[in-house]
């Protein structure tokens, strides 16, 4: 990741369910309308957000495998906003976890060049799967999965959004993998 100048990596995307962060969205947004500074243009809003920032679509990288420089964690961008939203309560009396936490931060103060979908890492977590579907790739990274239970291209993941917004080439045949 560092060689390729990326600074945050995942597996797997889906939505959060949005009943356990209710306020998670509106404490974000009322922290980028006092620090606009920190979101680069070239961000992934889009990818967090179906209209503009007004609501959260609840795409999440899952953290169960997640990778990033702690120089991320320790930015200014990402500490005061952690600050922001510890100030408010939320992870105390909703469910604000690491993972819509992460996401949305990455997703924000990171341009989109700097996310790494790792597609070609085969890892499963209950229950979903993500399974390199290049049989290529597979047998080069010694990937035990079966790409018939690969969820990055079923209807419920977010990937799908990413692959589109940032321009990444998806492997050929992933139709069949499809919902």
């Amino acid at each position: 990741m560092k060689d390729n100048g990326k600074v945050y990596g995942f597996t797997i995307t889906l939505p959060e369910y949005k009943e356990t962060i209710p306020t998670l969205w509106d404490t974000t947004k009322e922290f980028i309308k006092e620090n606009p500074q920190y979101l680069p243009e070239d961000n992934l809003m889009q990818w967090v957000s179906d209209d503009g920032g007004a609501s959260y679509n609840g795409c999440h990288y899952w953290s169960n495998f997640e990778v990033a420089s702690l120089d991320f964690w320790r930015s200014e961008a990402y500490l005061k906003y952690f600050e922001h939203l510890d100030k408010k309560g939320g992870f105390f009396y909703e469910r604000w976890g690491d993972a819509p936490v992460h996401s949305i931060a990455a997703s924000l103060f990171l341009s989109k060049d700097k996310i790494h979908f790792f597609g070609d890492v085969g890892y499963y977590h209950v229950p979903f799967n993500n399974c390199p579907i290049d049989e290529t790739v597979r047998a080069e990274k010694k990937c035990m999965c079966n790409p018939n239970d690969d969820f990055t291209f079923k209807g419920y993941s977010c990937t799908n959004k990413f692959f589109k917004l940032t321009n990444l080439q998806k492997p050929v045949g992933w139709e069949k993998y499809a919902d």
